[in-house]
């Protein structure tokens, strides 16, 4: 699933087409992904002007200077194409700017949606109120996660993918951060002190902003729009590397904790 790195890689791409275009043919060519898709969409946006793109937690946004603001998630294998020289059945939104430019959004799994929300109000967006400080914001910060993760029994590999904790997050990142801190992925989260959570978010920031400068992680079918794979898969430290080496040398271990893989060193993460 494309994740935070993922997506700004995504709107980042997407900004330089869309920011000040006017959307001259909105045309959605199904009636669902995950979720249905608002069937006014195509009237609110068709001939609208984009004044803004931005991202909130794995979600991406572009707002219009009618007052509405579109909301796409890409799920499991979703992905925007610029001018792509065909259109293809898994093409489930076209959308051609007033400068001809041609924009698809291509889910071939159909996890990801399509939301059309009043921009004074996309922070009240249902799947936003109940969200973390992004981990790139300056409300995440060592105390803030200590209160949050305050009395808490669960592991801290659960917990850091826990959206109400801190928006974002998946599960490559918080494999990688948590070996860059030297904590383990089993450790119960209330009980990791100031000093190594202090650690943990410098880590998180440090693996994410090389991840957006790498454009990403490619699994499977991601892509950044201009077709380009993402390559901080080539920097990854643990993350699908099982029996390889760590940088200490130990063989990195995997185990499954709800049915993901978690990827880390036995002898740096304690």
């Amino acid at each position: 699933m494309p994740e935070l790195p993922e997506v700004e890689t995504t709107v980042a791409g997407l900004r330089p087409v869309l920011e000040g275009a006017v959307l001259a043919r909105v045309e959605p060519r199904r009636a669902d992904l995950r979720f249905p898709i608002p069937v006014d969409l195509r009237q609110r946006l068709t001939g609208a002007t984009v004044t803004a793109l931005s991202r909130r937690a794995k979600y991406g946004l572009i707002g219009t200077d009618r007052g509405d603001t579109l909301i796409f998630h890409l799920g499991m294998s979703g992905r925007w194409r610029i001018d792509p020289t065909e259109i293809g059945a898994h093409d489930h939104l076209l959308i051609e700017t007033g400068a001809g430019r041609l924009l698809a959004l291509n889910d071939p799994r159909r996890f990801g949606s399509l939301d059309l929300v009043r921009s004074e109000a996309w922070e009240s967006y249902n799947p936003f109120t109940r969200m973390g400080p992004e981990p790139l914001g300056p409300d995440f910060t060592a105390a803030a996660l200590a209160a949050a993760l305050r009395g808490k029994t669960t592991s801290i590999k659960a917990a850091l993918l826990d959206q109400r904790i801190v928006a974002g997050l998946g599960n490559i990142y918080v494999c990688e951060a948590l070996n860059m801190a030297g904590i383990a992925p089993t450790r119960e989260a209330g009980r990791i002190g100031r000093p190594r959570l202090t650690l943990l978010v410098e880590a998180i920031r440090e693996v994410l902003t090389a991840a957006i400068v790498a454009g990403g992680s490619t699994l499977r079918d991601y892509a950044r729009p201009d077709g380009e794979l993402g390559y901080f898969s080539k920097q990854w430290r643990v993350y699908g590397r099982e029996g390889e080496s760590c940088v200490c040398g130990t063989p990195i271990r995997r185990r499954v904790d709800g049915g993901r893989s978690t990827f880390f060193c036995p002898k740096c993460q304690k």
